[in-house]
């Protein structure tokens, strides 16, 4: 039994765009299309019946509706898939289908595999351990609370399979393969919502968060380079309302500036060990198109905290700044978020002007603060 619609595709109604968009429409990750097209194969299975659409809630936003592009029944297995859509982001897996298999299993609970286009993560410093599909951890929580949904209290365990058809070539236009993901795209996305991040659009989004910030006398913002940060600044500065956190993604160094000339005294700059390395060197858009991590860099300030020789060569040829971080840790070296939240700092002080205070928070993939720096003039 087949159902099939060749221009379905999910999407989000315009009073759901940012208001700052101008008209530019917010979209879907590629995790929430994989926790739709799973919990939509699910029900199939479960009633043997066609899906056609299917709601599914994602860490910000609950019920969001989408449309299955194609839905294939057979006996103890079902297949459906959402076509991609990532509203006016440049995203290259835009229009990509995005497929899961759900089939009944003999092993109880839900296993999750990566099919066809889906990466295989080969080298070590990625959030994933080497051999397992490039399904990150957000979206793999959204699929297994999607499809546990439909399942109720069935008794029997069943194997969900993503993939995604294009995607090896689609692949070659990210930084996959240079990462060592191979065999396919990575399955991402912390919210389920791609926002459209025009350069000009988010810069004025920014501009605007700075000016409310000020205009509501905050006692100082948080410039945070993603929503892990975010969150983890706000647990760390509990006492300071929620317009002091910014977060600026990969316009540091515009930012910045724009708090200069705002005339806020005290900036706080929170972030992960890779970018907030960019901007110990003080790289102002930390935009891997701007150039990735310089891991010569984190192996000369391996060296100056005693790394041996050797060490210090596996650092300038590892994988991402998180592996050096891995390195160093099992070396016993301790440092390297210290020394880079000191160079931050002291780069953001020369950047600017007005500002009077600037402290650097550096934080690990759990949320622990593994690096900090104040300067003060």
């Amino acid at each position: 039994m087949t159902y099939a619609d060749p221009v379905a595709s999910s999407h989000l109604e315009d009073d759901q765009r940012p208001a700052h968009s101008q008209l530019l429409r917010s979209g879907f990750t590629t995790g929430a299309c994989a926790a739709a097209a799973a919990r939509a194969a699910t029900r199939a299975l479960v009633t043997g019946q066609p899906v056609k659409a299917i709601a599914v809630d994602l860490p910000v936003r609950r019920g969001v509706v989408f449309s299955i592009h194609r839905c294939d029944v057979h006996v103890g297995q079902a297949t459906c898939s959402v076509i991609k859509d990532a509203g006016d982001d440049p995203d290259v897996t835009h229009g990509a289908e995005i497929v899961a298999t759900v089939e009944w299993s003999e092993r109880p609970g839900i296993t999750l595999r990566g099919g066809k286009g889906v990466g295989i993560v080969t080298r070590p410093g990625l959030e994933l351990d080497v051999g397992e599909p490039a399904i990150n951890p957000a979206p793999r929580r959204m699929i297994v609370q999607a499809v546990a949904a439909e399942l109720d209290t069935h008794a029997r365990g069943v194997t969900v399979t993503i993939s995604v058809p294009q995607g090896e070539q689609l692949a070659a236009q990210t930084l996959n393969p240079r990462l060592g993901i191979v065999g396919g795209i990575s399955i991402l996305g912390t919210s389920g919502i791609v926002r459209p991040y025009s350069q000009a659009a988010y810069r004025a989004t920014i501009h605007v968060a700075l000016k409310v910030a000020v205009a509501n006398k905050a006692p100082c913002v948080v410039l945070c380079t993603g929503r892990r940060s975010e969150a983890w600044a706000r647990a760390r500065y509990p006492h300071l309302p929620e317009l002091s956190f910014v977060e600026v993604g990969d316009h540091i160094g515009y930012a910045l500036r724009q708090a200069d000339r705002l005339g806020i005294s005290h900036v706080v700059i929170a972030g992960m060990v890779g970018k907030l390395s960019k901007v110990a060197q003080g790289r102002w858009h930390t935009h891997v198109n701007q150039g990735g991590v310089d891991l010569y860099f984190l192996a000369s300030l391996a060296a100056q905290l005693g790394a041996r020789e050797d060490l210090v060569a596996r650092c300038r040829t590892a994988n991402t700044a998180r592996h050096v971080q891995v390195l160093l840790r099992r070396a016993r070296i301790a440092g390297l978020e210290e020394r880079i939240a000191r160079l931050a700092a002291e780069r953001a002080a020369d950047y600017v002007r007005a500002v009077n205070r600037i402290e650097v928070l550096v934080f690990d993939l759990h949320g622990d603060l593994v690096g900090y720096a104040e300067v003060t003039r």
